[in-house]
């Protein structure tokens, strides 16, 4: 994974570091169980101090993102958002398994009508429609509208809190963004699985991207104050200067007053929608094309 820091910028080279690596590990970029540079390393490659990398990797250690082997060094950690009930899986569905059998077979069923009708019922309801589960409203609504665009599905969206109800899943894929895996794996019922969502990493954000000129001023427009801090460090990573970007939530009075005077405006596809009156608005879209790719072809083959 490419890494770019600015030490001009305000914030903070570990931050910068934990951001760009987090981004990396949502996107893609890095997978689970890659080595991460060594701390002498990255602080030689960037003129820093080690301890400086030291801090970061510690922070990513206790949000859980890698894991610090004694002297091995730092690992990409595994997430996953399969809801695996009390760990022993395998033994309950056994249990659960004999014990239909056992009630069928007393009921003069044969074993060939039991595998004809649980195949019947098996193919009979692929999912039909995707939920998307994330607590935060302006993201959620941000996700939906990148996956209808980009596929054919019917999709909805729900909170962590209302995975508890199991109308609300009935039929449904479930999807949520890689990031949220631990806080999702929690709240869904036993053995329900979800398709994990990654974001755009830092290069395929910029492919194809001009780069504005030096003294350019630089709108970003989002009713996610996430989407402000996600677009924020990929354009300090590539040396935008901090002065001229202009960071604007929608819900706040005023957001749209000057626009015009900036030199483009970037903003998430729900908010470029909104926007009129500009002649350069360019959109970033939060999800990888491979997390869409692959929720089309889920579609096309469930």
């Amino acid at each position: 994974m490419r890494l770019w820091l600015s030490k001009n910028s305000e914030v903070p080279i570990r931050e910068q570091l934990v951001s760009q690596i987090i981004l990396g590990i949502i996107s893609a970029d890095l997978t689970p169980g890659q080595k991460l540079p060594s701390t002498r390393e990255l602080a030689r490659r960037f003129h820093i101090h080690a301890n400086t990398v030291v801090a970061a990797y510690r922070e990513l250690d206790e949000k859980g993102w890698v894991a610090l082997r004694q002297g091995s060094g730092a690992y990409i950690r595994e997430k996953s958002a399969k809801n695996n009930g009390n760990g022993n899986e395998k033994l309950v569905l056994d249990q659960l398994t004999t014990a239909f059998l056992a009630q069928v077979r007393a009921a003069g069923f044969s074993i060939q009508d039991v595998k004809s009708n649980v195949r019947y019922w098996l193919n009979l309801q692929p999912p039909d429609h995707i939920v998307v589960i994330d607590s935060d409203e302006a993201l959620r609504e941000i996700l939906i509208a990148e996956i209808q665009e980009a596929t054919d599905w019917q999709v909805q969206g729900i909170s962590l809190e209302e995975c508890g109800d199991t109308k609300k899943l009935s039929g449904a894929l479930p999807v949520a963004l890689y990031s949220r895996a631990d806080a999702v794996r929690q709240v869904l019922p036993e053995y329900t699985n979800c398709h994990l969502l990654h974001l755009n990493s830092v290069p395929a954000a910029i492919k194809g991207r001009q780069r504005p000129e030096t003294e350019a001023l630089i709108a970003v427009v989002s009713s996610w104050a996430g989407f402000l801090r996600w677009s924020h460090a990929i354009l300090v990573a590539i040396g935008i200067e901090e002065d001229v970007l202009s960071l604007r939530v929608t819900n706040e009075r005023g957001w749209q007053r000057g626009l015009h005077e900036c030199a483009f405006v970037i903003a998430d596809m729900l908010t470029a929608r909104a926007l009129t009156g500009h002649s350069d608005i360019r959109v970033f879209r939060m999800l990888a094309e491979n997390s869409l790719a692959e929720l089309r072809d889920l579609q096309l083959h469930p």
